[in-house]
């Protein structure tokens, strides 16, 4: 890790093929739960990569909400030269939901930001009729809400984690939203969609 930044170590690395060999079989002792909580540990403590497809997954994951969080949505577009990674890993999504091959957890996670499973749907593109007197407190909740869920998905973008407090005061404003929401997840007055 000094040396490299990481300790993410392949199997296939020439120069390190007895420590990728090492680093594999620490990851199969982890997802075996054969490996002692003091080496996981040890682990933890310089970053070790558990499962290397998922940290990619989250990885991606914490891109595209850093894109909804700066323009309002997930609609990646496949000329977006700056993100080709990104176009990449959103694409291969969907193919991997029209096969039925993508994990329930990964699909929850992206429907919880409003990812476009069907880009032959031109609904999100939409714009809505303006809302009557009696929806307007609602909508504007709403609005809110998926607001302050966007700005915590960048902290964890930028910042690895979902840990906010508000005692922080760059996000003192983002820590109450986050306290209140799980007061309301306590009460069991937080809606499943917004748990998800």
């Amino acid at each position: 890790k000094a040396q490299n930044g990481h300790s993410n170590v392949s199997t296939l690395d020439t120069q390190n093929t007895s420590l990728g060999i090492w680093v594999n079989q620490q990851r199969v002792l982890y997802k075996k739960n054969t490996l002692s909580s003091s080496r996981a540990e040890q682990l933890n403590s310089i970053g070790f990569i558990r499962d290397p497809l998922d940290h990619t997954w989250n990885e991606h994951f914490d891109q595209l909400c850093a894109f909804k969080a700066q323009y309002g949505n997930c609609y990646v577009s496949q000329n977006d030269a700056q993100n080709k990674s990104l176009v990449r890993w959103v694409n291969q999504q969907r193919v991997l939901y029209k096969k039925n091959t993508l994990s329930s957890n990964h699909m929850q996670q992206l429907n919880s930001i409003g990812f476009i499973w069907n880009l032959h749907e031109k609904s999100f593109f939409r714009i809505s009729s303006p809302p009557r007197k009696k929806q307007e407190k609602n909508v504007e909740e709403k609005s809110s809400w998926e607001q302050r869920f966007d700005e915590l998905c960048a902290l964890r973008a930028k910042n690895g984690h979902f840990n906010v407090s508000i005692l922080d005061a760059q996000n003192k404003s983002l820590g109450k939203w986050v306290e209140h929401q799980r007061v309301f997840y306590k009460k069991n007055a937080l809606s499943s969609n917004r748990i998800q």
